[in-house]
């Protein structure tokens, strides 16, 4: 038996290293195969998206994605180029020439990785027959009326051919990875493992088939993990031959991994394997220059955001802007997984509080949440064409008085403000003031919904009386579309609105991970995540304490759900409380923890992964170093040492406390922002510390 190589998580490039050159390293190529390569349906499009340049900059020309071709998507986000290598030519060559369109090209984002997309029509004339090899090796039987799956079929069929022209190339080297993402691509790796293909496999769940469906119907989940039948309720669900296809991948799989220990612990009672790596997910950070920069956005963005609330809220514009404080919520329209519901109740009880302590802060929140609708309702849009109308009528007038002004000035006289205005512009300006006057509540949302009567986030607000009522603290606006910057309501892109607002707030029953609330974070944007999220667990192991640095965490996990209402509330009522320049600081702080969510420091754990992979399906040929980390734990931001700049920490006795007291805070940012500097350095580091460096307190080692 040869020497096996030995693979460390210090290997350069991403690619496994060793000392005999048997086997190039060059000759490694890498797969990833998911249904959501070039075809955004939801968070794994994210996550190939942003973790591709990464893994493009590790493996270089010897990286490959594998998806479905959709035309549409192709003409806007490929363009088409030869395979560099020839071996996976001429396993292409071998499909075509059977009947089956392969498509070729580079993925116009960041990385530009190579994709291999495969039509799946042109193959459909193979579905029988592939359903019939899928039951031999399987034992699982696709209903025919499942296009989802049968889809799925077809496209792990496809590519598990792909790979077995690819392998039949390399005389039995060990020379493949594939990496396959949740049960759509799950057939591929199925049939794989039953071809005895040379290929290290592994599988990544970004949620599971069952526990999406379970919480969906308000059941209390993760505290019956273990009293579940899951037969049982896959059945009842009508979804069993998927849950077989999940399960079968990650049992077939040389390495299992999943987003999150939140996740991990999920997958060990439904699919019944306790993942071997947690990988979790990251975005690709851009840092400012300037570190006021991302400030200066928020400001811009602000600033917008304001005028559309001009126009909706005509009329009834009787709050200070200046004072104002905008929350958002945005994701699927998941009325009980994405935590809306408790997120209306809560921002009732804030409603009582806020008007209890007769306050002078306002709160707009956005629910950014699709549904079915049939366009902009009038009332809308008439708003938008008050407040333009009214900024012209200002404008012009503002021209004629300059204009006076301006000759009085050059003769040497100071004009008599009572003459300066004759009575045509004060009959103007009247007209304008009459014209915002209106005979209705401002809406709750901004759309005309298909199914009014039966939405669940409006029949909540009709039953808590959230309807923008001047006495009202708390202003609901739902804005049932993606946000765009060609809309003549809200021109903003979704990371314009983001950067503009003051508090994301996510209090999700069911989030594998949850990109939203790490988007914020990049931003610098404060939010409001829970223990049942990933991203959530995630930031409670490595920042001490979450809320000094804008992350508040709810408690849904341990909590009845009206003590996690409680705590919401006065998560948001605190925040509420915060002064402008407190809120500054904690921006800085949030914005600082980005660093913790770029691919370049998460993308060792997909690194170790590839590396398990190989020394589990070729071990005479690679061997895992001990040392590599299995875990995700790494270091903990220490809690800041200034004042905090939450209330919530610090309450003052009366909201009403003066800005001029925040000035003898003890807060040095640049001091700050090298010390969390200092701290951030731990994650790139994948050896030992320095002789003579000691830990920080709450750091943990690599």
């Amino acid at each position: 038996m040869p020497l096996a190589r030995s693979l460390s998580m210090t290997s350069l490039n991403g690619l496994p290293q060793w000392e005999d050159e048997d086997l190039p390293v060059e000759d490694l190529l890498l797969f990833e195969v998911s249904w959501e390569v070039t075809n955004k349906v939801g968070g794994i499009y994210t996550v190939i998206q942003t973790k591709a340049k990464t893994t493009a900059d590790e493996w270089g020309e010897n990286y490959f994605l594998i998806g479905p071709y959709f035309e549409q998507n192709v003409k806007t986000q490929v363009e088409a180029c030869e395979p560099p290598n020839p071996a996976v030519k001429k396993a292409m060559d071998t499909m075509k020439s059977q009947g089956c369109q392969v498509f070729f090209g580079r993925w116009l984002i960041e990385g530009s990785p190579y994709v291999l997309l495969f039509d799946i029509g042109s193959a459909a004339w193979n579905l029988d027959r592939w359903k019939g090899e899928f039951w031999d090796v399987s034992n699982i039987g696709i209903p025919f009326h499942d296009r989802e799956a049968n889809d799925a079929v077809i496209f792990g069929s496809l590519t598990a051919w792909f790979l077995k022209e690819l392998s039949s190339q390399f005389d039995d080297k060990p020379n493949i990875i594939a990496h396959f993402h949740e049960w759509q691509a799950g057939v591929g790796l199925i049939l794989s493992r039953s071809q005895k293909l040379p290929v290290a496999t592994i599988f990544t769940t970004h949620a599971t088939l069952l526990g999406r469906y379970l919480c969906a119907a308000s059941i209390d989940f993760y505290n019956n993990l273990d009293q579940f039948d899951i037969d049982k309720e896959a059945g009842e669900r009508q979804i069993y031959h998927r849950y077989c296809m999940e399960r079968a991948s990650v049992h077939c799989a040389h390495v299992f991994t999943t987003v999150s220990q939140i996740t991990a612990v999920e997958a060990e009672h439904m699919l019944k394997r306790n993942p071997d790596v947690v990988t979790p997910n990251g975005l690709n950070i851009k840092k400012f220059s300037a570190m006021h920069e991302f400030q200066n956005l928020h400001s811009m963005y602000k600033a917008r955001i304001q005028e559309f609330i001009r126009g909706h809220f005509y009329g009834h514009l009787d709050f200070s802007l200046e004072k104002t404080l905008f929350f958002f919520i945005a994701g699927r329209y998941e009325f009980s997984n994405k935590g809306a519901d408790m997120f209306l109740e809560a921002l009732s009880r804030l409603n009582f509080l806020l008007r209890v302590h007769k306050t002078d802060v306002t709160v707009v929140v956005f629910f950014i949440m699709p549904a079915k609708t049939n366009n902009f309702n009038v009332e809308t849009l008439k708003g938008q064409a008050v407040r333009k109308q009214l900024w012209d009528t200002a404008q012009s007038v503002k021209e004629k008085f300059g204009k006076k002004l301006y000759n009085a000035l050059l003769k040497g006289e100071i004009p008599d403000l009572n003459k300066i205005l004759d009575r045509d512009d004060i009959t103007i300006m009247k007209r304008a003031i009459f014209s915002t006057q209106r005979h209705c509540l401002p809406p709750v949302t901004t759309h005309n919904m298909i199914d009014d009567s039966n939405d669940p986030i409006l029949n909540t607000i009709r039953r808590i009386g959230l309807f923008n009522n001047r006495t009202d603290r708390v202003k609901v606006i739902l804005h049932p579309e993606f946000l765009s910057s060609t809309s003549p309501l809200l021109p903003l892109d979704y990371e314009e609105f983001v950067r503009g607002c003051h508090l994301g707030v996510f209090p999700s029953y069911y989030e594998p991970w949850g990109y939203t609330p790490a988007e914020c974070t990049v931003m610098g944007i404060p939010s409001v995540t829970t223990n049942l999220s990933g991203f959530g667990c995630f930031m409670q192991e490595h920042v001490a304490d979450p809320a000094a640095y804008g992350i508040y965490i709810v408690d849904r996990r341990f909590l009845s759900p009206d003590e996690s209402c409680n705590q919401l509330t006065q998560f948001l009522y605190g925040f509420c409380q915060q002064s402008r320049r407190q809120r500054i600081i904690q921006r800085n702080r949030t914005e600082r923890l980005s660093d913790l969510l770029d691919w370049r420091y998460l993308g060792r754990y997909y690194m170790h992964a590839r590396h398990l992979a190989l020394s589990r399906t070729f071990p005479d040929k690679f061997e895992m170093e001990p040392s590599a980390p299995p875990k995700t734990e790494g270091f903990r931001y220490p809690r800041p040492s200034s004042v905090p700049p939450s209330p919530s920490v610090s309450q003052h006795s009366s909201p009403h406390h003066s800005e001029d007291e925040d000035e003898d805070e003890r807060y040095d940012e640049d001091e700050e922002a090298e010390r969390d500097r200092q701290n951030i350095k731990s994650p790139f580091s994948l050896g030992a510390l320095p002789q003579g460096k000691k830990k920080q307190h709450g750091e943990y080692r690599n």
